[in-house]
């Protein structure tokens, strides 16, 4: 390996930047390029698009130069660099990232204490060699689908600026889209990953419950939450998510299942996948693009049966309700002591939250079982349904309502139509982008059996080969 670092023109650079994370980390550990011309790249692009798009709420170019240095230095002196190596990221601005204070998209938090230590996860992807440019922007406190923030502004969509990017991952989904970085990391309650990934046209994961370690990100609902990555294609998505799996005794959800290694299995595609549709509430209420985005990758899959899963709209009311409620005795203290640093829509909502009978709470987790239960039933005959992962392409910014099966019905609560009943019993899930005849994007759901997201993103690289699922080109 030699030590010497090849020189590329500015043009060259930028454009490996831009490019797919395992064709960065490939440059950088063989020295064909270093990864501070990387870093500096990136940092550029950011500072040139990032004032159109408002998908970063802090940038830390100090941190990412240091870390860039500290990989070249190794590669010099003959060591191993990492499957990530070089590849800048940045996480959702509820992740800890050490010197930052934790916003959680809200005004409230710019009061605490930076950081003293990143995320397990942050610290998972430098140890992997990826390079942190810095903090995205989110919806306030993750209560959110639309990207939508009063405090830092709206993250804006990549394809179409005057659109919503879908949140709560609203900056990891646009930094990703708009190819400001090609790695990002969000969070998944009731669809804060696959929402944007289907505005922003991008790939992302929502891994099992318990999968991927939380520890040291701030919370929303402790007993739906997860963390998982977006990228534009399915290996970069693939090489991600392994290098962020493993046990950890700081978040006591994490269960002691080994995950399968999945970016040697993608080539497989959807050889041996037996793949259904999922009918009844996922085939209802959605636009023509939703269910064209469907069919087209059914047909790429061979799928041809569709199958219900039952009750799936009560599911989605109770995930609603268990939402409410935990996230309002999270946020009791704040609500009690600084009610107009909020948003107002989020604090209307958790103040509604705060007054459901226990009654209804208990009601909602009993069936939660019931419907878990009807879910593996069908994974007993399928590896993969396909869903839409929104009903809709990306609506207009402060858009307040769309119509929805001939009624007009209200953007923010009715976006998450389809994922929720998902996150609810804690499915892995890719979302996958299937360009539309339009500018907008739109994203199907690949769901899994629990543990199983090896399935899905083999589902995912098959759509990818086949054509019908990519990340399309930004117009910024």
């Amino acid at each position: 390996m030699s030590a010497t670092v090849q020189e590329h023109s500015p043009s060259t650079i930028a454009e490996l930047a831009a490019g797919p994370a395992l064709a960065i980390a490939e440059a950088v550990r063989s020295g064909r390029v270093s990864a501070r011309a990387i870093c500096e790249a990136a940092l550029a692009r950011i500072g040139v698009v990032d004032p159109r798009l408002n998908a970063f709420t802090h940038v830390t170019a100090v941190r990412a130069l240091a870390e860039a240095d500290a990989l070249d230095a190794a590669r010099a002196a003959g060591k191993a660099l990492g499957p990530l190596a070089g590849v800048p990221f940045a996480v959702k601005n509820l992740f800890d990232l050490k010197g930052l204070p934790t916003l959680a998209g809200s005004k409230i938090n710019k009061d605490r204490p930076a950081a003293a230590r990143d995320a397990t996860l942050v610290e998972r992807m430098v140890a992997a060699g990826a390079v942190c440019l810095g903090a995205l922007n989110m919806g306030e406190y993750a209560y959110d689908f639309t990207g939508e923030n009063i405090h830092a502004g709206n993250s804006r969509n990549p394809h179409d600026l005057g659109h919503m990017s879908g949140g709560s991952s609203g900056g990891s989904g646009s930094a990703v889209g708009g190819k400001l970085v090609p790695l990002s990391l969000g969070s998944d309650t009731n669809g804060s990953i696959r929402v944007p990934s289907s505005f922003c046209g991008i790939f992302g994961l929502k891994p099992t419950y318990g999968r991927l370690s939380r520890a040291r990100s701030f919370p929303f609902v402790a007993s739906l939450d997860h963390l998982g990555p977006f990228a534009r294609n399915v290996a970069d998505l693939a090489a991600t998510y392994d290098a962020l799996t493993g046990a950890d005794a700081e978040d006591p959800a994490v269960a002691d299942v080994s995950a399968l290694p999945t970016l040697p299995e993608l080539e497989r595609g959807a050889d041996g996948l037996r793949v259904g549709i999922l009918g009844g509430w996922f085939a209802r209420q959605g636009t023509p693009q939703a269910y064209d985005a469907v069919a087209r990758a059914a047909a790429a899959l061979g799928a041809v049966r569709t199958v219900e899963l039952p009750e799936a709209e009560r599911a989605r009311a109770s995930a609603y309700l268990i939402s409410m409620a935990e996230g309002a005795a999270l946020h009791r203290e704040r609500l009690r002591d600084q009610p107009a640093d909020f948003d107002p829509a989020v604090r209307e909502r958790l103040l509604a939250g705060a007054v459901l009978p226990a009654g209804m709470i208990v009601k909602a987790q009993n069936f939660r079982r019931w419907f878990h239960d009807r879910a593996l039933e069908l994974f007993a005959e399928f590896d993969v349904l396909i869903a839409p992962a929104t009903p809709v392409p990306a609506p207009r910014s402060g858009q307040v309502t769309f119509v929805l099966d001939g009624k007009e019905m209200l953007v923010r609560p009715n976006i998450g139509i389809y994922t929720q009943p998902i996150s609810f019993i804690g499915l892995p899930v890719v979302a996958a982008p299937i360009p539309t005849e339009e500018p907008l994007p739109i994203g199907v759901q690949l769901i899994a059996a629990p543990w199983r997201e090896d399935a899905a993103l083999r589902a995912a690289r098959a759509l990818e080969l086949a054509g019908v699922a990519y990340a399309p080109e930004p117009v910024l």
